[in-house]
């Protein structure tokens, strides 16, 4: 193994005392004099290839963890952070200049919470949880269910488990999480939609027209109040038989007297006042109407 996959595997970056123990001083001196490797900060060595965000990290001897963490664990999200956000040991000081650069949280995290210079999987999750809005921590949370990099028994005990502030957020998000979430933008939609009282959507719930065979899955139905949430991306309509056959889609579903409401992706990720509103006056007009869904 070289020098480069010695310190890849560690994570980017490292101690230089202890990358020297394991491939001598004068080749990290030789990396050091070659760009192979930079020094971040007092004793401590990055790859010149490594992402910036993990550079910064070990210049603040720190780790990535919250939203960068998630960016890196390759989980989608509503929105990535502007500048990294970086966990950094609770006596730890920082700058005014490093301050700017990062977006910092103090913890004292345990080893088996950080792998290399990231937060692990599950230390992720329970930070997202416990310190991001809602909307921002459950599409967090169900991407990584869709990847399979957690189950949704194992995240249910990984909220179980957890102690002090947010716990209960924790607990809550880990519940309504799910890995039927098609993308972040309908978790995004699902995460306002759980704030409004008397509304209980599921994602992607099969729905049988009736006398045929043919069974259709929208974003979000509440089937007891049968009322239908569409998360609509450009991308989707942009070509004229995608929009004739979600035309067809939802003129069959309003005759079945589906309450149909579809949301564009600036509305639901720029106007989430509106979308409540929405929402809650849906409710309000169905609530004196019960029916039976035809949910398969």
């Amino acid at each position: 193994m070289d020098l480069t996959s010695q310190v890849t595997i560690m994570g980017g970056a490292c101690q230089r005392d202890v990358l020297a123990a394991l491939r001598g001083d004068g080749e990290v001196e030789a990396a050091l004099d070659d760009g192979t490797l930079i020094r971040t900060a007092r004793g401590r060595v990055a790859l010149a290839t490594s992402p910036s965000s993990l550079r910064r990290a070990s210049t603040c001897a720190g780790v990535l963890s919250h939203r960068s963490a998630a960016q890196h664990w390759g989980w989608a999200q509503k929105t990535v952070p502007s500048k990294p956000e970086i966990t950094v040991p609770r006596t730890r000081h920082l700058s005014a200049g490093a301050r700017k650069l990062i977006l910092p949280h103090w913890s004292d995290l345990e080893p088996e919470d950080v792998k290399g210079l990231v937060t692990t999987p599950q230390r992720t999750l329970v930070d997202c949880m416990r310190n991001l809005p809602p909307d921002e921590s459950l599409p967090i949370v169900d991407s990584a269910l869709r990847a399979d990099d957690i189950t949704h028994p194992e995240l249910l005990a990984l909220a179980a488990s957890t102690q002090g502030r947010g716990r209960t957020r924790i607990q809550g998000i880990a519940r309504d999480a799910t890995g039927k979430a098609a993308n972040a933008f309908e978790s995004v939609l699902r995460a306002q939609a759980n704030l409004v009282p008397g509304l209980n959507v599921r994602a992607q719930v099969p729905i049988r027209l009736p006398g045929s065979r043919v069974v259709l899955h929208p974003d979000l139905v509440d089937p007891v109040r049968r009322i239908m949430l569409e998360a609509e991306g450009f991308e989707w309509h942009n070509k004229s038989s995608a929009l004739t056959r979600d035309c067809r889609r939802y003129n069959a579903f309003t005759v079945l007297r589906w309450t149909v409401i579809r949301f564009s992706w600036y509305l639901v990720m720029f106007e989430p006042v509106y979308v409540h509103q929405v929402l809650l006056s849906a409710v309000a007009g169905t609530l004196a109407i019960p029916r039976h869904a035809n949910v398969a």
